[in-house]
């Protein structure tokens, strides 16, 4: 007899997605292990677990939400590419889209783009900082964000984590980032394998991961980031939410996000720990391909303590032929322009300034943010796990 931790908690018989989670052979295997705990303890461990993962989507609502952050989300022109992909996927079966994490503005210019296109919406997985207060709200009760633990290594929560995931896929699309949390460097990090793994272990027929990418011209967050550098403890949601409106004074970006070719799941084994691995980098590379270089990257990879106008445009047609060589996917073709688009938004930001003739670094740590977003184009050995 299965035991019923919601009967614990007065709540009758279990819902369906509890019985699903609990029947896996992974969910059994542990309840069977020991693990220093009865078998009662082990299965009130993955209830409680259960009961902090569990969201719910409704989307209509979401839609006619004032969302709290749509102050700063109207200050981002969201274009998209290669769209047709994820209709004819999507059309087929059920998609995970697999994106790098840029901002905490993703959760909604992603979504948002497939929402603008008709196109059903995903789970999201989220950082579980995200959900105190009204956004936890939110995003736990209308948008269908599940809360993640990140770098926690609790077997009771990597077992129901998975489970979960893997009974979600048999009804909704997900959404999640497989570099974890933010790049707190600019660079594109070397891959999280976690969701990955639980995808796969789903074995649902025809499911397939779509590599996604975001870029911004300008990141909400960057002075934020740049001047963290790397992740060293998590950070409350609503502090960063207050630090984010102050820097969205005169903030506008574009943001663009690029869809690439499916991947079938079903190719690798869910049992090899090496097929996890390959799948996760060959994800990651599909994403840094796709990844669109913008000219405030360019302009920052360039750039000089003291660099003239002349130089500078010189430096960024150097770069140009060097991506052109690895096939990136570039916003502009000169450096003339790469230039013109460029400068605005970083004068504005307070990151360079013109003086007598010469552009000159105002804010060193933000532009190398910004210059280390196309490190991986640059060099393919990159990808330190910041």
């Amino acid at each position: 007899m299965v035991y019923s931790a919601a009967k614990d908690h007065g709540q009758g018989m279990l819902d369906d997605i509890t019985q699903a989670v609990l029947a896996r052979d992974e969910v059994a295997r542990y309840l069977r292990g020991g693990h220093g705990q009865s078998t009662l303890q082990a299965r009130e461990r993955i209830s409680a677990y259960l009961d902090e993962l569990r969201t719910t989507q409704r989307y209509p609502f979401y839609r006619a939400l004032k969302h709290p952050l749509y102050p700063i989300l109207r200050k981002i022109d969201r274009r998209v590419e290669h769209i047709d992909i994820v209709r004819a996927a999507t059309r087929a079966g059920r998609v995970i889209y697999a994106s790098n994490h840029k901002s905490h503005t993703d959760y909604l210019v992603e979504p948002l783009v497939l929402d603008d296109n008709g196109i059903r919406p995903p789970l999201i997985a989220a950082g579980i900082n995200l959900f105190g207060g009204p956004l936890g709200l939110l995003h736990r009760h209308v948008t269908g964000a599940i809360p993640i633990r990140r770098n926690t290594k609790d077997p009771a929560y990597l077992v129901t984590l998975k489970a979960y995931v893997a009974e979600q896929l048999k009804q909704h699309d997900l959404l999640f980032y497989i570099e974890g949390g933010r790049s707190y460097s600019g660079e594109l990090k070397s891959p999280k394998t976690g969701l990955i793994h639980a995808a796969m272990q789903a074995e649902q027929e025809g499911l397939v991961i779509i590599p996604t990418s975001v870029a911004y011209d300008l990141v909400l967050e960057d002075r934020i980031l740049a001047r963290q550098g790397i992740k060293r403890r998590q950070r409350l949601f609503g502090r960063e939410l207050a630090e984010m409106v102050r820097y969205a004074v005169g903030y506008r970006s574009r943001a663009f996000v690029t869809f690439g070719a499916p991947i079938l799941m079903s190719e690798y084994d869910p049992q090899s720990r090496h097929d996890v691995m390959r799948l996760a980098h060959r994800t990651r590379t599909a994403i840094g391909k796709l990844y669109k270089v913008l000219p405030t990257a360019l302009v920052a990879a360039a750039m000089r303590p003291s660099i003239t106008r002349r130089e500078l445009e010189a430096r960024v047609n150097t770069l140009l032929d060097s991506l052109r060589a690895v096939n990136a996917n570039l916003a502009v073709d000169d450096g003339r322009r790469a230039v013109d688009e460029a400068v605005g938004p970083l004068e504005g930001r307070g990151i360079v300034t013109l003086e007598r003739g010469r552009f000159r670094v105002r804010h060193r740590i933000v532009l190398r943010y910004y210059a280390r977003t196309i490190t991986h184009l640059l060099n393919p050995m990159s990808g330190r796990a910041t």
